[in-house]
């Protein structure tokens, strides 16, 4: 499979994707994946579980998931043809992996798409309480589509907004924060503004290891999405230039947008004073006097929720086109609109996303099954992160010469592979320990069992088609 330059005609007249996203396109469609909506929603469930050091548990994450995207990003420059991670795991791995990568990460955001429609409905109702639940997500995915149509130029300049949003709203809080500690600030409760909050009431471990590794649990889904840069590897302009400079930059951002917003949080806040089920931001900026805290975080989390959704439609479309290339998707999904973008998926990709808006008409009700579709998004997403590492692994072994003349070599090599792969079954351990997490773990594996079914169906279709051309 050969990449074309941009506008040359492919199979059946059509065009190939386009390389038309810029370099500030990528970094922000990095920033904004480094950023989930958990961190403004489930931090404080994460801090209520682990307290300080929670810290901690986002760090050892995002050490991870940094050597998963190098090793990601040698891969994906080491070969110029390959459009993202379903090409590299399918050529290393064998035809089998670009399966199962490529519609593993499809579900992945189909179900994290239907979570953020919910989401969205449910932060509307902060400003129109009257408006039935489904209206806004229907708007929502509408609006996505619309956008998604046009170019994907469109698709970077509404997710670098998203990101600059979300940006603003991260570092407002961290300086919010400072301000407050450097200030003095003490509560109404009586409670001083201190860096020292974070080890004065039963250390930095207060609920001892178990606690600690209860945050895993949820804090893991807040990273998901960190590797859509390598999706849009297709449509980057210089891909040699960006791609290395998106994932470099991922330590500084975990250290500026996790770490120290969870200090800043937490200083301000006795970690036994954060509330589980509300957002901490919106609380510490009500601390600080701010009136229109509510509705500003509300909107900074809607935002937060459509970018998601929207990272969501771009992805499940560039998969099944990327699917369709390699004969394991209908062709459909394989023709481009004039202006170079896979409407067919994406208009698949939204109807599979509307079902967000009719089961919250069938079911009003869904924060126990949406705890548990998201992870089994978590845990699938690690499947996918898995494959990356053992596609690298399979590189190193033999694809040694060009492991040698990479400019963009993964710290660690395979040794590092191990390791990540070994976290990630630890991972799996710990979601053993609570019911909720326990179920999804035993419903996941129904997904591989379907997956491998229809493996079997469309390789005895492709086997069928090709001995009647032979013939």
């Amino acid at each position: 499979m050969t990449r074309k330059a941009s506008g040359t005609p492919g199979p059946d007249g059509h065009d190939d994707l386009q390389r038309n996203l810029t370099n500030r396109h990528i970094q922000l469609i990095a920033i904004g994946g480094a950023i989930g909506t958990g961190l403004f929603m489930g931090s404080g469930k994460t801090i209520s579980l682990a307290g300080p050091s929670i810290i901690f548990v986002y760090m050892a994450i995002g050490v991870m998931l940094f050597f998963v995207m190098r090793a990601m990003g040698e891969l994906l420059l080491s070969n110029l043809q390959y459009k993202s991670f379903i090409d590299f795991s399918a050529d290393l791995l064998g035809p089998w992996a670009g399966f199962f990568t490529g519609w593993t990460y499809w579900f992945c955001w189909i179900v994290t798409g239907i979570a953020d429609v919910i989401a969205i409905s449910a932060y509307a109702q902060f400003w129109w309480p009257d408006l039935p639940q489904w209206a806004p997500a229907i708007a929502c995915v509408l609006v996505l589509l619309g956008l998604n149509l046009l170019t994907v130029k469109l698709f970077g300049e509404t997710e670098f907004w998203f990101a600059m949003i979300k940006i603003v709203a991260i570092v407002g809080l961290i300086a919010t924060g400072l301000y407050m500690v450097v200030g003095g600030f003490v509560s109404p409760a009586g409670r001083a503004a201190s860096l020292s909050n974070l080890w004065n009431d039963g250390g930095m471990f207060p609920n001892g290891l178990l606690g600690f590794f209860a945050g895993f649990q949820i804090a893991v889904f807040a990273f998901v999405g960190i590797e859509l840069v390598g999706t849009t590897a297709a449509e980057a302009k210089d891909p040699e230039r960006t791609l290395p400079r998106a994932i470099n930059s991922i330590p500084v951002r975990i250290i500026v947008f996790y770490v120290l917003a969870l200090i800043a949080i937490m200083a301000v806040t006795p970690w036994r004073d954060v509330v589980p089920d509300k957002s901490p931001f919106v609380e510490l900026f009500v601390l600080a006097g701010l009136p229109a805290a509510a509705g500003v975080i509300n909107f900074v989390v809607l935002t937060s929720a459509a970018s998601s959704a929207n990272s969501g439609v771009f992805s499940t479309s560039r998969m099944l086109y990327g699917l369709a290339l390699k004969g394991d998707a209908p062709k459909a999904f394989y023709r481009l609109s004039p202006r170079s973008v896979p409407s067919r998926g994406l208009l698949f990709s939204c109807i599979c996303l509307l079902l967000g808006a009719f089961l919250m008409w069938v079911v009003p009700d869904l924060v126990t099954a949406f705890t548990l579709v998201t992870t089994v998004s978590a845990i699938l997403f690690m499947f996918v992160w898995s494959l990356i590492l053992l596609s690298y692994m399979v590189y190193r072994h033999q694809r040694a010469a060009l492991h040698a003349a990479s400019r963009f070599k993964m710290p660690g090599g395979v040794a590092m592979c191990v390791a990540c792969l070994a976290f990630f079954a630890g991972i799996l351990l710990l979601l053993t320990l609570k019911d909720d997490t326990r179920q999804a773990l035993v419903v996941t594996p129904l997904w591989f069992v379907l997956l491998a079914v229809a493996y079997l169906f469309v390789r005895r279709r492709v086997a069928a088609v090709s001995k009647l051309s032979q013939g």
